[in-house]
């Protein structure tokens, strides 16, 4: 079985078709959404109805809540807010009905998938070891799928020394327990821009971490025009 697994989209139509192109190419046989399709990005509606349609397995993440209104916005840093605010004003009843259907976590078979963490789906970042530590204990499986951090991340146990950044072509194997973060699709904040995502073999036991370029200057000048904050589409070229 083959998995490609996405994260944190964030309204980002551009950066989710390509990925999604890149993930067809690979011809996985399901892919999961580890949360967060909305907030940030210009094109909301867009982006639930592709995910939708192609992910077997869907998470709700923080800034899907908050779009629900079912966070307070006032823990929101004041862009996230505002964006949030503004995806409430356009959001439609079809992608609001799949957003309200979701829950934050699931457990499969092969793997516990939370958008945050295993002890807390929603807030939790996972970007230490004791946090992956305390993830594991929380786990009883051997593979913990996470997003919310917005950066390509690996971490094993018991070797507290295994973790750290996940560039393009990392790969690694499932032989032991690993925590890992595919990196976001629309907004990656691990000083690469292109779009993020995981390919998980469990017939050769290893998960490649994978980019995907897309037209960045398109999502800018859709969020431009929408209204939404600048600093949101400046910064989409870094990667911050």
């Amino acid at each position: 079985m083959r998995v490609a697994v996405i994260s944190d989209i964030h309204g980002n139509l551009a950066a989710l078709e390509r990925t999604l192109e890149s993930v067809r190419a690979e011809e996985p046989d399901t892919i999961w959404c580890l949360g967060d399709t909305v907030g940030y990005g210009p094109e909301p509606n867009e982006c639930c109805a592709l995910v939708a349609a192609e992910s077997e397995i869907t998470l709700v993440g923080n800034h899907d809540l908050g779009v629900l209104g079912e966070l307070d916005l006032s823990t929101f840093a004041p862009e996230a807010a505002a964006a949030a605010e503004w995806t409430q004003t356009i959001l439609d009843e079809s992608s609001r009905a799949f957003l309200t259907s979701l829950q934050p976590a699931a457990d499969t078979e092969r793997a516990t998938l939370a958008h945050g963490s295993p002890r807390d789906p929603i807030w939790e970042y996972v970007l230490s070891w004791e946090q992956a530590a305390a993830a594991f204990e929380s786990s009883p499986r051997g593979l913990i799928l996470v997003g919310h951090s917005h950066a390509a991340l690996h971490f094993s146990e018991p070797d507290a020394g295994e973790w750290g950044l996940a560039p393009e072509g990392t790969t690694v194997t499932l032989d032991q327990s690993r925590l890992l973060n595919p990196g976001s699709v629309g907004q990656p904040r691990d000083g690469d821009p292109r779009a993020a995502w995981l390919l998980v073999d469990f017939s050769t036991s290893t998960a490649s971490f994978r980019r995907t370029s897309y037209d960045i200057p398109k999502t800018q000048a859709a969020i431009i025009e929408a209204g939404l904050p600048e600093s949101l589409a400046e910064r989409l070229a870094a990667g911050v």
